[in-house]
């Protein structure tokens, strides 16, 4: 039997926090194994539980989610990161970002997006609310045309031939299986380049991969 997604949801807000347990329960693939009423809160119980995912709110007492997000990277990096929020604002996404979330999603969602989001930043892939998909792609586009002139001095990491064709199928939106297919080689050898490819270049999640590219013009938007 498979084992099911391990999930710790952080909210400031009990009522939303118990609502969102409920929906979860419901789920056979999915399991709510604690909660957490903020930020500091939730980065003690990301180190004592390490669940497989995270469900947290981005602004909280205490601690707010991004400045958690940072540290339960530390603590536990294996585990992933989804901001569940009402705020639409760009500067916490981007923060969020950068802090190593895999996904950014706003609460007006429905609770079967919740599920599904769940099981796709599980498997390896990256979600954003649409809405805030657009305001991404439109500071990729003027990242791109306000690139530093420290970024011009830094030489960039060398990735192989292998490692650059992998980088570019991850920020076209393919999750490790469609990548294996599409160069003929095995799932696991994908996560083992997406390892190397995030080591190297010092990031912490496949979107912040998909910044990069875009920033040094290794994927170009139209």
């Amino acid at each position: 039997m498979v084992e099911p997604i391990r999930v710790l949801v952080v909210d400031d807000h009990a009522l939303f926090r118990r609502g969102l347990e409920i929906v979860l329960a419901q789920e056979e693939d999915i399991a709510v194994v604690g909660e957490a009423g903020d930020g500091a809160e939730a980065v003690v119980k990301a180190a004592d539980l390490l669940p497989d995912i995270i469900l947290m709110d981005v602004r909280m007492p205490r601690r707010s989610g991004i400045e958690a997000c940072t540290a339960i990277k530390e603590v536990a990096p294996s585990t992933k990161i989804i901001m569940l929020t009402i705020s639409d604002e760009e500067a916490d996404l981007y923060e969020a970002i950068k802090a190593g979330a895999t996904g950014y999603l706003l609460k007006e969602i429905s609770t079967d997006e919740v599920a599904t989001a769940i099981r796709a930043v599980a498997d390896g892939q990256s979600q954003i609310s649409p809405s805030m998909a657009a305001k991404l792609l439109t500071e990729f586009k003027s990242m791109i045309q306000k690139r530093t002139d420290q970024q011009e001095l830094l030489p960039a990491p060398r990735l192989t031939d292998r490692e650059m064709e992998v980088l570019k199928l991850v920020a076209t939106g393919l999750n490790n299986r469609d990548i294996a297919k599409q160069l003929f080689i095995s799932e696991n050898t994908v996560k083992n380049h997406v390892r190397n490819i995030l080591e190297k270049l010092q990031l912490h999640s496949r979107m912040e991969a998909v910044v990069y590219a875009m920033r040094e013009k290794i994927l170009e938007i139209g």
